[in-house]
């Protein structure tokens, strides 16, 4: 029995599907997941697993702790953008992929590795201004970075700034990674530069000399609001909920904090037990689907509740669910709603809506 108000359905075989889409689409490159924020809240674990049976082998998280989580899976695990010098000898011992940047961060981890052999991947800022280091020093840096004991480096990366909209700002960047890899005369085994946008936008970054991408996204059947969509992918998230109540009130009654809406007719209104706190978004166009009917959002929402306008759906009654999210309604009609992007939508869905996986 389903004893939770809130439910969201994680479709595991279209994760599947979109995977091998996308290993397809990057040909020759191969796809490497990107799991960070405990895959966007929806279970790192049992994500990876999924993704490691349908053919992955490597995976990309945010940090140590998101790292340690996943270490029993036998896949290799690159932690993303930079690492506290702390976490370092923890990271060592457990065989992880770690990002060097600076020749600072080069050194520390020289010094904690002693005998060991610590797999490594170089960050280049090509753009982005955010961690690497920056492109034109590259050379140089790296030179003296390679006369470290005990790294190995395995890759090199960077990061497309603005892929979904900037095709020429991010050629520069593709041109400037090639030119570094063509003086530097390094042998790395991996690398990358295209995420989920610059699969799609910028197809040069899935060739040679690249050989791997990056997404996270797109594993879900979700896209940036802006850019282009290269392929079609399946919607993984379904997002429901349940009338708490289903009422007939008056012309004059007034609706939610504020008293921003007044019924000017008699009208049946249902009460969805979902709110800002599960990530509903505050927006006055909002609706949910109750059995294929849009029903308007009436007055603001407050922590745990909604109020709807079950004017289409005269048979509803309390206790039945209602579409929140999914095919119907995607993500990026919330992320439209909370003008922001279609990431946020996945990672503010709350913690005490209950995950379901579904094969």
């Amino acid at each position: 029995m389903n004893q939770h108000r809130n439910t969201l359905s994680i479709d595991l075989a279209a994760l599947k599907r979109n995977f091998l889409s996308l290993e397809n689409l990057s040909q020759p490159s191969q796809v490497m997941p990107v799991l960070k924020a405990n895959a966007y809240g929806l279970g790192a674990k049992r994500i990876a697993t999924e993704l490691k049976n349908s053919g992955a082998t490597i995976i990309a998280v945010a940090d140590l702790n998101e790292a340690l989580e996943l270490r029993d899976l036998d896949l290799d695990i690159l932690i993303l953008g930079d690492i506290i010098p702390e976490e370092i000898p923890l990271a060592i011992r457990n065989n992880f992929i770690l990002p060097i940047g600076s020749i600072e961060s080069a050194k520390l981890i020289s010094t904690h590795a002693k005998n060991r052999s610590v797999f490594c991947h170089l960050v280049l800022d090509t753009g982005m201004g955010r961690l690497g280091i920056p492109i034109d020093k590259a050379l140089e840096e790296f030179a003296q970075i390679a006369a470290f004991e005990n790294l190995h480096f395995d890759g090199v990366y960077s990061h497309f700034a603005v892929a979904y909209g900037d095709r020429g700002f991010s050629l520069q960047q593709v041109d400037k990674f090639k030119d570094f890899l063509t003086q530097c005369n390094y042998n790395f085994n991996r690398i990358h530069l295209a995420n989920s946008d610059g699969i799609h936008n910028i197809p040069e970054a899935c060739q040679a000399p690249f050989n791997l991408v990056r997404t996270g996204l797109n594993l879900y059947g979700c896209f940036d609001l802006e850019g282009q969509q290269r392929i079609c992918l399946d919607p993984v998230l379904s997002l429901e909920s349940r009338l708490i109540r289903v009422r007939e009130l008056e012309a004059g009654t007034s609706i939610g904090y504020g008293r921003e809406c007044i019924l000017t007719k008699k009208t049946l209104v249902g009460t969805v037990a979902i709110g800002y706190a599960d990530g509903f978004p505050f927006n006055s166009q909002a609706y949910i689907i109750h059995k294929g009917q849009q029903c308007p959002l009436l007055g603001r929402i407050s922590m745990d509740y909604i109020t709807v306008d079950l004017s289409l759906s005269p048979e509803a009654k309390s206790g039945d669910s209602v579409l929140c999210l999914g095919k119907e309604l995607p993500i990026a009609q919330w992320a439209k709603w909370k003008a922001t992007i279609t990431y946020e939508i996945i990672c503010s869905l709350g913690q005490r809506i209950k995950r379901i996986y579904k094969q």
